[in-house]
């Protein structure tokens, strides 16, 4: 990044002296090369949550232009995409972003992580591009999210209806709302719906798991059995079961007692449910809805 064209665009906008010398200090604060301070001509220090900042200052230039020839982009930091509707546009498009960045901006490009991709091999921000599947949809495709952040989610849930984790019910339902809402709220423009119902499922099966392990004692289970309407021999039956606790969970015995309203009327949300009130596809009216399909 070159000091000179970032202290230029702060001078146009920024008109208070003592923070523009504070920044220019910043900027060419000295490095440590070979056991000797060099000072700093070109870059940003890192680590600090300025940096961010000032490359965002550079990098709206770069919006602008893309904006002024009319490309649709997504830029997140110094990660940008941009997307074309024909394969004959591609290398135009890149090689005048290109110049843009080396001649205006003097930035170079990473060519081991760029290049010219097909929408299904092509992968932001935790996002993926599949085809549409539907018929006389050819060419189009729509968002859904990567295997990786599946993972991380599914992690992060495993993480909170551990059976060991030294936490009340309540609790529980507490932590997995602010990881679910957090998540679904990222993740609100792709299309989830079938996963999202998959892991409701197997959530669920995990709390029933943490609520027979936390029943312990035998009698203590065929008496919260009984409560539940299980019959006196079915729930003696059960209370003695070898079967592990995460077989049980998955057993008629809890899934037809522990039903998804008992569990709701305790605090349960599912991901599905909590999706549908924020995917903006579907509550949005029809005449102001944007189009997401990629072509």
């Amino acid at each position: 990044m070159d000091h000179g064209i970032l202290l230029q665009l702060l001078y146009s906008r920024v008109k208070y002296p003592l923070t523009l010398r504070l920044i220019r200090k910043w900027l060419r604060a000295p490095i440590v090369v070979e056991g000797r301070l060099v000072k700093r001509r070109k870059g940003v220090p890192q680590g600090s949550p300025l940096s961010p900042l000032l490359s965002n200052i550079l990098l709206h230039e770069l919006d602008k232009e893309l904006q002024k020839q009319g490309h649709r982009y997504v830029r997140y930091a110094d990660d940008f995409s941009v997307y074309t509707k024909s394969k004959s546009t591609v290398r135009k498009v890149g090689n005048s972003i290109y110049l843009f960045l080396k001649n205006r901006l003097t930035l170079s490009i990473n060519r081991e992580k760029s290049g010219i991709r097909k929408p299904v091999d092509f992968k932001i921000l935790g996002y993926k591009f599949v085809p549409t599947y539907q018929k006389g949809d050819k060419g189009k495709y729509q968002l859904v999210v990567t295997d990786k952040s599946w993972n991380n989610l599914k992690r992060s849930l495993k993480s909170i209806t551990k059976k060991t984790a030294p936490s009340t019910f309540d609790e529980r339902i507490a932590k997995l709302k602010e990881v679910q809402r957090g998540w679904l709220n990222y993740f609100r423009m792709g299309n989830i719906q079938g996963k999202l119902n998959e892991l409701d499922s197997w959530l669920r099966n995990r709390l029933r798991y943490c609520i027979w392990e936390d029943w312990k004692k035998l009698e203590r289970k065929r008496k919260n059995l009984i409560r539940l309407g299980v019959s006196s021999g079915l729930a003696y039956a059960w209370s003695r079961t070898r079967l592990g606790g995460w077989a049980v969970a998955q057993s008629p015995i809890l899934v037809t007692t522990i039903t998804l309203e008992r569990l709701a009327k305790r605090g349960y949300e599912s991901l599905l449910n909590y999706y549908k009130q924020v995917a903006p596809q579907l509550n949005e009216p029809l005449y102001t809805r944007p189009v997401r399909t990629v072509v």
